[in-house]
């Protein structure tokens, strides 16, 4: 069995859990074929580079398989039917990378910084209240 990364855009219509219906319906059509997924992630709503189908942002979602070509055919084939789905793309690989993949770990070192900001922020303001009541005392 070959692996294969497979990423797919969703209209930004639908709501996240019928994103995730997809993503169920998908892991039954390659269970069916002999296949399997290694690993999920869902992306989120982002926005896309240019008008696809007459949406400006979509649903991004990617998928680690475990399956054979017959079963990924299958899969792009019922995936090609569905009008939810804007655009997919599927790449063979080596091996799967175990750790999140850019887009979600960009996401959350974002996440991150904004905490850290808000955390230093908070800690700078006090200090200065701290700084000018003391002035103000000793004049």
């Amino acid at each position: 069995m070959s692996l294969y990364e497979h990423v797919f855009i969703c209209r930004q219509d639908i709501s996240q859990q019928q994103v995730e219906t997809l993503t169920e319906n998908l892991t039954a059509i390659l269970a069916e074929q002999g296949g399997s997924i290694e690993k999920t992630e869902y992306w989120g709503l982002r926005s896309l580079a240019y008008r696809v189908k007459k949406n400006r942002k979509g649903h991004y979602s990617l998928l680690n398989i475990k399956a054979d070509h017959t079963a990924i055919s299958e899969m792009e084939r019922q995936m090609s039917l569905n009008d939810d789905i804007l655009r997919f793309m599927t790449i063979r690989v080596e091996e799967h990378d175990v750790e999140p993949s850019a887009p979600l770990s960009s996401k959350n070192k974002d996440e991150r910084k904004r905490r850290d900001y808000n955390d230093n922020e908070g800690s700078s303001s006090n200090t200065s209240t701290d700084t000018s009541s003391n002035s103000g005392e000793s004049s």
